[in-house]
């Protein structure tokens, strides 16, 4: 299968919300600068049921953006039967990719830790059947997390560790189980020597950048709602980190991006 791929300096921010509310008041403005800065392709994730239809609106309604559908560690709890069935017609619609995102989040427990297994495990059996991808929310319960990929071995469909928190060590376990490693403003933070050094060994042709706007601000933007745009700031700092240029790092994170999420 052949994807497309990009001479030029293309950003591509593989986990975006630009169509949340916080971007209402200036939607155009926010695309412009975009186009402006190169930010030709993105991802918009759903977190609920509801967010994941709007994702689906948004990306069907603009260009260069694809919709990432699913029910949120934090969301777990609000799991209904027949769910599933709809997550499966959307899957089916134009420009949705993947299943996402999805997870386990035991820094805030927003809903009970075995339900978020219960309803991530689901829809891991779902991208499964339906041989989509995963985005995947990880925060202070990778073990758990890696244990439930082992549990899975044979029956994972790939995918992407969305805004990667942990350690280099830690990197190495889902790579070597298969996934893209994904990274975030966090990782321009001065206190983040573990992400740094995750950033810097994870390999070229399994890395992503990415935004997590309207969330995570990198520097210089902390402080500020995060949007699209500043993902070129993510990969200025991964490029330096690494003694590479922004063209190539632009490059090839837009290229595994495209393999990542199947795009054509």
């Amino acid at each position: 299968m052949q994807y497309e791929t990009e001479t030029r300096r293309s950003l591509f921010d593989s986990h975006c919300h630009v169509d949340d509310p916080k971007f209402d008041a200036d939607i155009g403005e926010v695309l412009a600068r975009m186009a402006e800065h190169g930010v030709t392709r993105y991802a918009v994730v759903g977190s609920d049921m509801a967010s994941s239809r709007h994702a689906i609106d948004f990306a069907q309604a603009h260009e260069g953006a694809y919709a990432v559908v699913g029910i949120h560690p934090h969301e777990a709890k609000t799991y209904q039967e027949g769910d599933l069935d709809t997550l499966t017609k959307w899957l089916q619609e134009d420009k949705v990719q993947a299943i996402g995102e999805i997870g386990l989040d035991y820094y805030y427990d927003l809903s009970p830790r075995d339900v978020q297994l219960a309803v991530c495990e689901k829809q891991m059996q779902l991208a499964y059947q339906l041989d989509v991808p995963v985005a995947y929310h990880i925060r202070d319960a990778h073990q758990d997390m890696i244990d439930l990929m082992k549990r899975q071995k044979g029956k994972l469909s790939g995918g992407i560790i969305h805004c990667f928190s942990g350690s280099w060590e830690i990197a190495k376990e889902y790579l070597k189980i298969g996934f893209y490693i994904s990274f975030a403003g966090p990782v321009t933070f001065k206190k983040a020597p573990k992400l740094q050094e995750a950033a810097m060994n994870v390999p070229l042709d399994r890395l992503l950048i990415e935004t997590d706007s309207p969330y995570l601000s990198p520097e210089p933007m902390r402080g500020r709602r995060n949007e699209p745009t500043h993902v070129r700031f993510v990969a200025e700092k991964i490029a330096a980190l690494r003694g590479i240029s922004t063209e190539e790092l632009a490059r090839a994170t837009t290229e595994n991006a495209l393999r990542a999420y199947r795009i054509k």
